[in-house]
């Protein structure tokens, strides 16, 4: 029972540690180590390529570029949409003006027809009757007219013809003369009034004028008056 005894190594310090890091910071380092390692390996396989320093300064150059077109482009579609706007203020302002001088020039019609119905019948009673005229000599010797021509029958098409004028007067010498002036061509529809002037020889003093109508030129009368020519010039 009583063996052989073993030697007893006394230790002042307590039990020795072994030499080295902690297991818990070699555990740390290693999880940091891999964390690296599975974010490289996801950049390189999974993820878009990284872009160096001169690629990043040209996107952001033409992000800039692109910015600055579209500030531009903005400021293009307002100045267009203003101006539109304005367009189409003046449209309806011009539409209304248009309307308002239909409705006037509607109302002068009526009032002309009016008048040119107070106006005493052509004797004649033709097809294209002259209801009214007047004759008068300018001062540079031209015959200045105006004309009222009408018809009865004027549901149809507007009627197109010519008026011709036929002048007798005095000349400086030789026998009294008498002068056809061109043909006016016209159209109307139940009435129209017919103005201008003509020029005469010089030195004819007109006594009176023959109105032909006729339905072309050198055609068929369709209506004939005959009206003396005032003195003087008018003013």
């Amino acid at each position: 029972m009583f063996g052989r005894s073993r030697p007893v190594l006394f230790e002042p310090h307590g039990r020795r540690r072994r030499a080295g890091p902690p297991r818990w910071l070699v555990l740390l380092l290693a999880g940091i180590a891999v964390g690296a390692a599975a974010v490289v390996v996801v950049q390189e396989r999974y993820l878009p390529p990284r872009l160096s320093a001169d690629v990043g300064a040209q996107l952001r150059g033409a992000f800039e570029r692109a910015s600055t077109e579209r500030a531009s482009l903005q400021r293009e579609l307002d100045q267009t949409g203003q101006r539109l706007t304005a367009a189409l203020a003046e449209r309806q302002r011009l539409a209304g003006e248009l309307a308002a001088s239909r409705t006037a020039t509607a109302g002068l019609q009526q009032d002309l027809a009016a008048a040119v119905d107070a106006l005493p019948a052509d004797p004649r009673g033709a097809a294209v009757q002259v209801r009214a005229a007047r004759f008068t000599t300018t001062r540079d010797g031209r015959l200045a007219y105006e004309v009222v021509l009408t018809r009865e029958h004027a549901a149809g098409k507007p009627f197109t013809g010519q008026m011709q004028l036929v002048v007798a007067g005095e000349a400086a010498r030789g026998p009294d003369p008498s002068v056809t002036l061109t043909p006016i061509a016209f159209t109307m529809g139940r009435q129209v009034v017919l103005r201008g002037s003509a020029p005469l020889p010089a030195g004819f003093r007109p006594r009176q004028s023959t109105i032909q109508v006729l339905d072309r030129s050198g055609g068929r009368t369709l209506g004939m008056r005959v009206l003396r020519v005032e003195r003087g010039a008018p003013d």
